[in-house]
C-alpha cells in the first residue's frame, strides 16, 4: 500500500486523496489547540511558507486523545489556527492516532515508522516490546517525493530542528 492511496476527511467531511500530494515532500502531524507545543504551530507555518513553493506540503490532523487537548471542534482548531498562528496550510478533520478507532493513515505511518529520530534506548525497547504508538501531541512524519515515510519526529523534535531533513528531502 502506498500513502497515496489513502483518503483523508476535510474539514468539509468530504473525503480527498493524498494521491494529490504526489511528488510533494509532505509533513504530517497530530496536534493540539491546548497542548505546550501548540506553539510549535509558529514554526511549522514558517517551514510551510519557506519551502511551499519548492514542494513543501503541511497536513495537520487535529487529535483529542492526549489529555483532552484539542476539544473543539475541527472548524474551531482551524479558525484558532489561522487567527492566533496565521496558518496558511491545510488542517483536516479531527482524528484518533492511537486505539482501535485510529485513523488508517496514522496506522500506516505508525507502521512505516515506529521509532523517533533521533534513536533513544526508550525508543528502541518500544519497537522490541512491539510498542509503536503515538506518544503525545506534535508527533511529525516526513514523507519524500515518492511517498516512502523517510523520518518520524517526537513532540519536542523542533520544526526549526526538522528543517535539514525537509530541505534533504526537496
Amino acid at each position: 500500500m502506498s500513502i497515496y492511496e489513502f483518503e483523508v476527511k476535510r474539514l468539509n467531511q468530504q473525503k480527498t486523496s493524498l494521491s494529490k500530494y504526489e511528488g510533494k515532500v509532505l509533513l504530517i502531524f497530530n496536534s493540539a489547540t491546548k497542548c505546550g507545543y501548540t506553539k510549535q504551530y509558529d514554526a511549522i507555518e514558517a517551514l510551510y511558507e519557506k519551502y511551499n513553493k519548492q514542494g513543501l506540503e503541511v497536513l495537520d490532523f487535529p487529535c483529542n486523545q492526549f489529555m483532552n487537548q484539542a476539544p473543539e471542534s475541527s472548524q474551531e482548531i482551524d479558525a484558532f489556527c489561522k487567527l492566533k498562528f496565521g496558518t496558511k496550510f491545510e488542517t483536516f478533520d479531527k482524528i484518533d492516532v492511537n486505539g482501535k478507532n485510529a485513523d488508517p493513515l496514522f496506522k500506516y505511518l505508525r507502521a512505516k515508522k515506529a521509532v523517533d529520530y533521533p534513536k533513544t534506548k526508550s525508543s528502541l525497547l518500544d519497537r522490541i516490546r512491539g510498542v509503536n504508538t503515538i506518544k503525545w501531541n506534535f508527533t511529525k512524519f516526513l514523507v519524500d517525493k515518492q511517498g516512502n515515510v523517510v523520518y518520524r519526529f517526537g513532540p519536542s523534535f523542533t520544526p526549526e530542528e526538522m528543517e535539514s531533513f525537509i530541505k534533504e528531502l526537496l
